[in-house]
């Protein structure tokens, strides 16, 4: 993999598992997020024009969720200062994390975000994976036992409701699954829908959704991937998303035959992280661990597929985090996100 001295002598001094994720460690990705959330620009907007008054600066349209590159990477940033203050809420980053989130989650600012999500042309605005994040956010700062995190969930509800209303009507009717290694993917937004949504009606839709698309699937072949710009992967989100909605036994009867091999799996390697794209496979190594190590946690304990799968999970772990630098921004505007979302098993039961 093709890093800087620098990136190398991070990962040597931070090469991190769940058992040694102290406060100090989390203050670099902290600092990823805190580098990003009010940063305007550069910014990439996926923008539905219904008039001139629609042509306005990110800070405008989306008050909010403006930085960190693009609307879903602003959200997931946003959930990595909560996850963290909430974690470690005597670290010296968690009152910037906090003041942070002050100024974002306001409820003029959402109530602005609420008001341009439901105008028309924009049904398909962030569908699934920033609206899924949303609702992860919404979960983390409604199970924060803190008077700021009761504030913030308060002033977020009406951006989630909108969410949840969004994703219940799209869920029903949606014939296929999106298979793809990017944004528009069904299984990872799933997962996300079914661990987060506060809204139970939602939560069935999104079960029966992974057993409608997924419980009849056989033989995916791994060995495809990944495509060059996935960071997401299409085989293993899948089997990811199944044990969310099966037992342990049912599982492990699902998985053997959905997936009988996984020893194809090794860490993939970017050959320019200056390129936005490209830089989604070091994603890909932080999405694959953590979702290696969740199906895992579905199977039977005695099942012998999970050592295996743990080992493989820990070898992208290590290539993962190795990317996490911020020495780039293309990178580092997001992939602390992932890097949290892994370390302090937020996906786990």
């Amino acid at each position: 993999m093709i890093r800087s001295p620098l990136a190398i002598l991070l990962f040597l001094a931070t090469s991190l598992h769940a058992a040694d994720f102290d406060a100090k460690a989390a203050e670099r990705f902290a600092n990823l997020a805190l580098a990003c959330v009010h940063k305007e620009y550069p910014n990439k907007i996926a923008h539905s024009l219904n008039s001139d008054q629609d042509v306005a600066p990110p800070r405008t349209l989306t008050p909010a969720f403006y930085g960190c590159y693009d609307w879903h990477s602003s959200v997931h940033g946003h959930w990595l200062l909560a996850r963290l203050a909430r974690t470690f809420p005597d670290a010296p980053f968690a009152s910037s994390a906090r003041a942070a989130l002050k100024q974002s989650l306001t409820p003029e600012n959402i109530a602005q975000e609420a008001k341009y999500l439901r105008a028309d042309g924009r049904a398909s605005f962030e569908r699934p994976y920033g609206l899924a994040w949303l609702l992860r956010l919404a979960a983390e700062l409604r199970e924060w036992d803190d008077p700021l995190g009761r504030e913030l969930s308060a002033n977020l509800r009406p951006l989630e409701q909108a969410v949840n209303e969004r994703l219940s009507t799209w869920l029903p009717k949606l014939s296929h699954p999106v298979r793809s290694g990017e944004h528009s993917q069904t299984a990872f937004a799933l997962g996300l829908i079914i661990d987060s949504t506060s809204d139970p009606a939602l939560k069935q839709l999104a079960r029966d959704a992974a057993r409608r698309f997924y419980a009849n699937d056989k033989s995916c072949p791994l060995t495809y991937e990944p495509s060059g710009e996935d960071f997401l992967s299409p085989c293993i989100a899948e089997a990811d998303v199944m044990r969310r909605v099966l037992t342990p036994k049912q599982y492990a009867v699902w998985l053997a035959s959905f997936l009988p091999r996984f020893g194809s799996l090794h860490p993939e390697v970017v050959t320019d992280p200056t390129d936005g794209k490209l830089a989604h496979l070091d994603g890909l190594n932080l999405s694959r661990a953590w979702m290696l190590e969740g199906i895992a946690s579905g199977l039977p304990k005695s099942d012998p597929r999970v050592t295996s799968l743990r080992k493989i999970a820990a070898a992208h772990r290590d290539s993962g985090l190795a990317a996490v630098t911020g020495e780039h921004y293309e990178g580092g505007h997001w992939l602390g996100s992932f890097a949290v979302y892994l370390t302090t098993e937020r996906g786990l039961k």
